[in-house]
């Protein structure tokens, strides 16, 4: 009996599909990032320009943000010492308003001195002081006058004294008391003022 016949088998040798260092150094460079492709120089110039542009229009904006931010920042607190300025004025006025008060209750502590109106002096003068005390709280001062030297930003003469008792210049009385706020006259305290004889042209005081 005749054996089968036998398919042939064929041989493929190891090397046939290996790739070939030329082959793989193609196949990198066509793989290469087009990114990484080097430009001409007048294209790198032209690259380089641009960004330098940028760079220039991106400090130019953030120089200008910080001239804004400052602007902004100014603009608050002028605006926010304008709202103290105001609020300053408006109790300024109200104190204005007020110390005629204040004199009121004096003129009426000073003409009831006798003994009969005690009890009448320590009420008034109780509410004066509360009135008072509400008001110094809120800035008010009285312009202590009484033996100071003559001021004119801060004392009103309407008369002077001929004597040698007290240095000339010196308030010898007090009319009117008168009032600061936060430094500034709201009134200037009316004043009588001695002057030396020998030196009465000289006292300076109208």
């Amino acid at each position: 009996m005749a054996e089968p016949k036998r398919e042939e088998e064929k041989v493929i040798p190891i090397n046939a599909h290996r790739v070939e260092p030329e082959d793989r150094g193609a196949q990198n460079q066509d793989s290469k990032d087009p990114s990484q492709t080097e430009l001409p120089p007048a294209n790198e110039a032209a690259l380089n320009s641009e960004i330098e542009r940028i760079k220039a229009e991106k400090e130019e904006l953030r120089q200008t943000m910080i001239r804004r931010q400052a602007d902004f920042e100014n603009f608050k607190k002028r605006l926010e010492r304008d709202r103290h300025e105001e609020g300053r004025r408006g109790v300024e006025r109200l104190l204005i308003d007020l110390i005629p008060v204040l004199d009121g209750f004096d003129r009426a502590l000073e003409a009831h001195e006798a003994p009969a109106y005690d009890e009448y002096r320590k009420g008034v003068n109780l509410i004066r002081k509360q009135l008072w005390d509400t008001l110094s709280k809120h800035g008010l001062q009285r312009i202590d006058a009484t033996g100071k030297i003559f001021d004119p930003h801060l004392h009103q003469a309407i008369e002077r004294v001929e004597t040698t008792d007290v240095p000339d210049g010196s308030i010898v009385t007090v009319f009117q008391d008168g009032y600061l706020f936060h430094g500034r006259v709201l009134r200037p305290a009316i004043v009588r003022v001695a002057v030396h004889p020998a030196e009465s042209g000289d006292a300076g005081v109208n």
